[in-house]
């Protein structure tokens, strides 16, 4: 079973947002970057999405 992430909509603060530009700009993959935010998948891609940033995926 998955990890359940308690922070169900929470906003997004200055860190979590400057953490995802930086693991992103280094290339990890999502599912990482959402773990090492503690966020939800989903969250991320939306948010990266809005900041026009590219995450990388897995292959």
């Amino acid at each position: 079973m998955g990890e359940r992430f308690e922070r169900h909509r929470q906003p997004w603060t200055g860190d979590e947002v400057q953490k995802l530009h930086t693991l992103a700009k280094k290339g990890m993959p999502l599912k990482a970057i959402a773990k090492a935010l503690t966020r939800s998948e989903e969250s991320v891609k939306d948010r990266a999405k809005a900041d026009g940033l590219s995450i990388s995926k897995l292959r």
